[in-house]
């Protein structure tokens, strides 16, 4: 992930530019990010992954929504404006639905790395949704077949709740009961492409 421009701008700036823009722009702090376009092994990834959750949240009262779809976060604790795209949301709170965007704090966010945003995601990103109160956050490394999943503790600080690596099942703390096996989303040994 890189920023889009050197110099800080300000969101109608940000919307101004996504407006003539085909490229997933990502607004943080007055800097703006582009995502690099997601490889053939992250959409299958993704696909999967929201078959997955979208089969588990049947029924219920959340929904997932999946790249490219704006998420203003909004928290009152937090200052500053921060427009991201997922690769994919749970969002359980309704109020914050509007024609263009959602606006606040979704239950459940997973990020699918690329080599290029790493660092974006395992830090700017993890903090972030930390400070914001995001109550569960995947993070899927293709180039390691491993998902760690972080759950915000009693302290509002992420814990490492589970991790495994080219085998096994990963299991949510939010949603209990909901666990996926790495092979059935495309992350063993033998899917490195």
């Amino acid at each position: 992930m890189r920023p889009y421009r050197n110099d800080v701008m300000s969101i109608d700036e940000y919307f101004q530019i996504r407006e003539n823009s085909e490229a997933l722009l990502e607004y943080i702090d007055g800097t703006v990010y582009m995502s690099p376009s997601p490889s053939t092994k992250h959409q299958r990834i993704s696909s999967r992954l929201q078959i997955k959750f979208g089969n588990f949240l049947e029924g219920g009262s959340c929904e997932l929504f999946s790249a490219p779809y704006d998420i203003e976060l909004k928290n009152e604790n937090m200052e500053g404006s921060k427009i991201i795209i997922p690769d994919i949301s749970i969002i359980c709170d309704k109020g914050g639905f509007t024609d263009a965007r959602y606006v606040g704090v979704p239950s459940l966010i997973v990020e699918i790395l690329s080599p290029s945003n790493q660092s974006h995601d395992l830090i700017t990103k993890l903090n972030l949704y930390m400070n914001y109160g995001v109550k569960e956050y995947w993070v899927v490394n293709p180039m390691l077949n491993a998902i760690t999943v972080y759950a915000l503790d009693d302290e509002n600080m992420y814990e490492q709740y589970d991790m495994q690596i080219n085998k096994g099942h990963v299991v949510s703390k939010l949603f209990a009961g909901f666990q996926v096996d790495l092979a059935s989303i495309g992350l063993s040994d033998g899917s490195r492409k």
